[in-house]
C-alpha cells in the first residue's frame, strides 16, 4: 500500500512516541526529522533510522509530503505556515498557536495552497471516546443532557524538565490539557456555540523542583485555575475545571456525560482506552462497558496516520485543524469571559469527527 512521508519538526520529548508509532500505521512512513538543533536532529535520526535536517532542508526536500509539527506552542504557527508554504501538509501538536490570529492565518494559508492541516489531540480517536460516541449514537443514555470535565493537579514544575513555557502566554492548564476535553465533548457533542468561565493566576511566581533547572523561579503570564461553563449547538450544557493549583489530591472523574435515560463516565481524555461505565435509569449500580473500537493503548500519532491515509484517499480526515482552531478558539473565550464578565459567542465552527467504523485492524486508520 502506497505511504505517505512524513518528516518531525522538533524532537523533544514527545517525538518518540511518534516515531515508535510511526512504523505501526500502514498509510504514513516518518523518514526524516528536524530541530533548531541540528545535531540533536541528527542524534535522534540516528536513534530511529532517518534522515536528520535541518528545519530548511527537511522543508525543501521534495521527498517529504507532510510535515509533523512537535514545536513548542509558541513556535506551532510559524512552522505550520512554512511548511505550508513549502507545499507540505502539516499535522501540528496542540495546541494549533499560541493565539486565534496566528491561527487563522495557518488555515488561511491552508486554504489558499490547497494543503491539508491536522491538530491534536487524538486520543478521541482511541477505543475509549470511541466507544462512549458510540454508546451515546446508539442510545444508551438517551438524550445527552450536560456533561463535566475536571483536569487539576500541582502543575508541570515537579517533573518536567523544562516547564517554563507552560506559564507563558499560550500555556496554562486550559492551553495545555484543555484540548483533550475540549476535542473530547467536540467528538461527543459536535461543535460549541458559546462558553462563559472565570480564571486567575493563583501564584504569580512558581519555583522549579525537577532537574536539571530546580530552584529556578519562572514568572506566571497566564490563568493557572480555569472554571468554564459551554453551550454545545446541539444542545447539552457542560462544566469544565482546569488547574495547575492544587496542591492536594483529587478524587474528581475526568468527564461525566449526562443524559435523559442514564449517566455516562467517559475515560480520561489524555488516555486512548478505558474503562468506560454506565448507569441506566433504573438501574442500581454502575455496568463496566467492554471497548468496541481498538488502539485503546498510547497511540498518539493516529491522528496523523489517520489524516495521511485520508490524503492518499481524498476523505475528510478527523483530527482537523479546523476541530483544533475551534478548541482554541473555545479555550481563549474562557479567558475572554472571564476578563470582560460576559458570554463568549463562539466566530468558528467544525464538523464533529466522523466515528471510526469497528474492526479497524491495529495498523488500519
Amino acid at each position: 500500500m502506497e505511504k505517505l512521508k512524513a518528516g518531525i519538526v522538533g524532537t523533544g520529548n514527545i517525538s518518540g512516541i511518534y516515531f515508535q508509532n510511526g512504523k505501526r500505521f500502514d498509510a504514513m512512513e516518518i523518514v526524516a526529522c528536524a530541530d533548531l538543533d541540528v545535531e540533536r536532529a541528527k542524534a535522534k535520526a540516528a536513534e530511529h533510522g532517518v534522515k536528520g535536517y535541518s528545519v530548511g532542508d527537511m522543508l525543501a526536500d521534495p521527498d517529504i509530503q507532510m510535515i509533523i509539527n512537535l514545536t513548542i506552542p509558541q513556535a506551532h504557527a510559524p512552522v505550520c505556515i512554512q511548511a505550508l508554504e513549502a507545499g507540505k501538509h502539516v499535522y501540528v501538536e496542540k495546541p494549533l498557536s499560541a493565539t486565534r490570529e496566528e491561527a487563522a492565518k495557518v488555515m488561511e494559508t491552508a486554504k489558499r495552497t490547497g494543503l491539508r492541516v491536522g491538530c491534536a489531540p487524538d486520543t478521541f480517536l482511541g477505543g475509549g471516546i470511541q466507544t462512549c460516541i458510540k454508546l451515546i449514537e446508539d442510545g444508551w443514555i438517551g438524550t445527552p443532557i450536560g456533561a463535566t470535565a475536571f483536569m487539576v493537579g500541582g502543575g508541570p514544575e515537579g517533573w518536567h524538565p523544562a516547564p517554563e513555557f507552560f506559564y507563558q502566554k499560550g500555556g496554562g492548564p486550559m492551553f495545555d490539557m484543555g484540548p483533550y476535553y475540549l476535542t473530547a465533548l467536540v467528538a461527543l457533542f459536535g461543535p460549541i456555540a458559546r462558553v462563559t468561565g472565570s480564571a486567575r493566576i493563583s501564584y504569580p511566581e512558581r519555583t522549579i523542583t525537577s532537574q536539571p533547572n530546580f530552584g529556578k523561579k519562572m514568572t506566571v503570564e497566564t490563568p493557572t485555575h480555569v472554571a468554564g461553563v459551554l453551550d454545545f449547538a446541539s444542545g447539552p450544557v457542560g462544566t469544565i475545571l482546569t488547574s495547575f493549583d492544587v496542591k492536594g489530591g483529587s478524587v474528581l472523574p475526568r468527564i461525566e456525560v449526562y443524559g435523559s435515560e442514564g449517566t455516562l463516565l467517559v475515560p480520561d481524555p489524555n488516555t486512548f482506552g478505558g474503562p468506560i461505565r454506565l448507569w441506566r435509569a433504573g438501574a442500581k449500580e454502575w455496568a463496566d462497558i467492554p471497548l468496541t473500537h481498538g488502539k485503546a493503548e498510547n497511540a498518539r500519532g493516529v491522528g496523523a496516520a489517520e489524516m495521511a491515509k485520508s490524503i492518499l484517499t481524498g476523505r475528510a480526515h478527523r483530527a482537523s485543524g479546523y476541530l483544533g482552531f475551534h478548541v482554541l478558539e473555545a479555550m481563549f473565550g474562557f479567558h475572554d469571559a472571564s476578563e470582560q464578565g460576559v458570554h463568549y459567542r463562539m466566530k468558528t465552527t467544525c464538523e464533529r469527527p466522523a466515528p471510526l467504523p469497528i474492526g479497524l485492524a491495529d495498523h488500519e486508520v
